[in-house]
């Protein structure tokens, strides 16, 4: 969906949404196609290239916002759909952040000897939740699937650390109030997209430069490292003004910083393994790099991870 496809939806243009966001378009997913649909698609590219067999995932953690079903989880969904028998499953909910979450999870089990390998997915489909009508939030948000495979390492690589923070507090600031266990559907009301996401960008944008150059601060802190010990740095694909403020207080050129906000839009969960793939793909990471990754989220919820590649 280009910027051209919504200019016939709302009220908008491309050079409005390019200035501000840095999005000229977003991966729309068919009706038929469900989030463990990609998540399917996405794993099975990752476990290819880790040269792992399915019987070696002893564990799947899915991040979404938009899962299949409230219920199972989308992790036991999955597994049936790729049939990863020896396999435990979970999801997390911490909308764009998920990921980094996952990653911080991972390493605990995996540095506590539970687990061996673990599958972790970051999946949306946040077309089945976006008004388009409300051209502040539509231009935003597309659909699509990441996914690594997570495990030990001998030889100094890997997850070095890791930072998860969260304001309970600002919940209302990117939220959808209707549909939930606590203010459900009512059938025949018009629920003036109170159904869709619900976002306050300007009192969001003003907190997420702060705290997510916070959250890079500490996992450099943690490594004794510092912003210029950054090789590649992997952000959360939400606004190019936001990214371009980060890059800012780190000091850092935006040749060191990875992009591809303007093919995607904002992809919630899916954001950052997708952005980690294409640098991984495209040549932009070398053994022995350290690549930093940030997300913020609705909840509030924001965290990084710093990984030696």
């Amino acid at each position: 969906m280009t910027n051209a496809d919504l200019e016939k939806l709302v009220d908008t243009s491309d050079e409005w949404i390019t200035s501000r966001t840095g999005i000229k378009a977003r991966r729309i997913a068919p009706a038929d196609v469900a989030p463990t649909d990609m998540a399917v698609k996405a794993s099975e590219k990752a476990m290819e290239m880790a040269g792992c067999a399915k019987e070696d995932i002893e564990l799947i953690i899915t991040a979404t916002v938009t899962p299949d079903r409230r219920l199972p989880s989308n992790s036991c969904i999955l597994q049936d759909k790729l049939g990863l028998v020896n396999a435990a499953a979970f999801d997390i909910v911490a909308a764009c952040n998920g990921f980094i979450n996952g990653l911080s999870i991972s390493q605990a089990y995996i540095e506590n000897g539970q687990y061996k390998k673990i599958l972790l997915i970051g999946v949306e489909k946040l077309s089945s939740i976006t008004n388009y009508t409300d051209r502040n939030t539509c231009v935003l948000f597309g659909d699509g699937a990441g996914a690594v495979v997570i495990e030990a390492s001998d030889n100094g690589s890997g997850i070095q650390s890791t930072f998860m923070k969260s304001d309970g507090t600002a919940q209302k600031w990117l939220w959808i109030d209707v549909g939930s266990a606590a203010n459900p559907y009512q059938f025949g009301v018009d629920h003036k997209g109170q159904d869709k996401i619900l976002m306050s960008g300007a009192d969001i944008f003003k907190v997420a430069v702060k705290e997510m150059g916070n959250a890079i601060n500490k996992v450099l802190d943690d490594a004794g490292l510092t912003g210029s010990d950054i090789s590649l740095f992997v952000p959360h694909q939400a606004n190019i003004r936001i990214i371009e403020a980060m890059a800012r207080r780190l000091k850092l050129s935006m040749d060191n910083v990875f992009l591809n906000i303007e093919d995607y839009g904002n992809t919630s969960a899916a954001s950052v393994p997708i952005a980690l793939d294409e640098a991984n793909r495209s040549g932009r990471l070398k053994p022995g790099d350290n690549v930093v990754m940030v997300a913020f989220g609705g909840g509030l919820v924001w965290g990084s991870a710093l990984v030696r590649w």
